[in-house]
């Protein structure tokens, strides 16, 4: 090959090594433009920066949200790096309703928000209280040796709860796990834990109470007589 054609073939591998690259950058720019969209149901999340007094008792805890960006933040979205807030902020006790704007949308930089569904979630809002409760024990079975239980006992007789305020008009005492009465004939003892009536109800203390059970046989004189 003379000097002339080896020129040649050289000039031949730099343009199509120039093809190629050119090929190369103008399919990444295609990728980094490329939009895409996207729905997902991101949770919803319930903030209250001014007090913590207030909750919500119908809360919404997932919406459908449209997304819209570069192709490869989309294909790479996890439905968690995207939740809905709900400012509580300046809410009162009773219903009220939340618009949801792209604002309310935490979500990765890159991303438009094109809908939200619902955009307009209607709340219960109540109030928080703690109050004071008595406690009824619960009994189950029946004792040995044909004995008969008397009145319970309970101690600590109350106990104090947490919960929203509509709810706890509504409690007039709460309830123990059943304690069972099969095996004794005698008077007994034992510990049992409270039961919440709700799951918005929180049992502050104390959880577990004492509770004392008389139990008698019928023609023989009472414990202790």
């Amino acid at each position: 090959m003379t000097k002339k054609q080896t020129l040649w073939v050289l000039r031949g591998l730099a343009l199509g090594l120039a093809v190629v690259t050119w090929m190369f950058i103008t399919s990444s720019r295609t990728v980094e433009t490329e939009t895409a969209e996207t729905t997902i149901e991101p949770s919803v999340q319930y903030n209250n920066p001014a007090a913590n007094d207030l909750i919500v008792l119908n809360p919404v805890l997932r919406v459908q949200v449209r997304l819209r960006g570069p192709a490869s933040l989309i294909s790479a979205l996890n439905p968690a790096q995207v939740t809905v807030v709900v400012d509580l902020r300046d809410a009162r006790k009773g219903m009220a309703e939340f618009p949801l704007v792209p604002s309310d949308v935490v979500r990765p930089q890159g991303l438009e928000v094109l809908s939200i569904e619902p955009n307009l979630l209607e709340l219960e809002i109540d109030r928080v209280a703690s109050e004071i409760r008595p406690v009824a024990p619960r009994l189950s079975g029946e004792p040995a040796a044909g004995a008969i239980a008397g009145t319970p006992t309970v101690e600590p007789p109350t106990v104090l709860v947490r919960g929203p305020e509509s709810i706890l008009a509504t409690i007039e005492s709460l309830a123990t796990r059943p304690v069972r009465l099969e095996g004794h004939a005698l008077d007994f003892e034992e510990q049992a834990l409270i039961v919440s009536p709700s799951p918005l109800v929180q049992i502050l203390q104390p959880s577990v109470v004492t509770v004392r059970v008389p139990l008698a046989i019928p023609g023989q004189p009472e414990n202790g007589g």
